[in-house]
C-alpha cells in the first residue's frame, strides 16, 4: 500500500527533474573554454604601415601604436566586461595613414558560447567573436582607414 502512495510522488519528482521551465527546444550554450581573461594581441589593418617611423611596417597596429590595449573578462557566471582603446585611423597622403587612441570604451553584459562563436548581450555589446585557433577574433573586414580584425588571446 505504501508503494502505491510513493509511486505518484516518484513520477512527479522524475518529471520535475527531467524538464525545466526554460526548455524551449534550444539550450543556452556554455563553452567553458572561453572563461578567463583575454588580452588584445592584434589590431589588424588591410596593408602594412610604418606609423611609428621605425623603418618596419606592420599590419598589426599593436606593433605601431603604443597606446592601444584591450582586456575582455569572461566569467563563469555568464558575465563579461570589455575595456578597449578606441583607435582612430586618419588618411595622410599617398596611401599612408596615422593611427592613435582617442580614449577607451567599456561595456559589460552576459554571454553565451558555442564551439565556434562567443555572443554578447548588454550595453554596447560587441558583435559575436569567432573562436579561431584558440583565439577570439572580431572580424570587421574594413579596408584602411578601417580595421580588419581585433584578436584576443587567453591570458595564461
Amino acid at each position: 500500500m505504501k508503494t502505491l502512495k510513493i509511486l505518484p510522488l516518484l513520477v512527479l519528482l522524475i518529471s520535475l527533474v527531467s524538464c525545466s521551465s526554460d526548455d524551449d527546444g534550444g539550450s543556452t550554450l556554455i563553452n567553458s573554454d572561453v572563461i578567463g581573461i583575454w588580452d588584445l594581441v592584434e589590431v589588424n589593418i588591410s596593408s602594412a604601415q610604418d606609423i611609428d617611423n621605425d623603418g618596419t611596417p606592420s599590419s598589426n597596429l599593436l606593433d605601431e601604436v603604443d597606446c592601444i590595449s584591450g582586456t575582455l573578462l569572461i566569467d563563469g557566471d555568464l558575465a563579461w566586461t570589455l575595456e578597449q582603446s578606441i583607435v582612430t585611423i586618419t588618411t595622410i597622403t599617398g596611401g599612408l595613414f596615422f593611427a592613435d587612441c582617442s580614449g577607451n570604451s567599456s561595456s559589460s553584459g552576459t554571454w553565451t558560447a558555442s564551439e565556434t562563436l562567443v555572443s554578447f548581450s548588454g550595453d554596447n555589446a560587441p558583435v559575436p567573436f569567432n573562436i579561431i585557433n584558440g583565439q577570439l577574433v572580431h572580424q570587421v573586414g574594413d579596408a584602411l582607414p578601417g580595421v580588419q580584425s581585433y584578436v584576443y588571446a587567453l591570458r595564461p
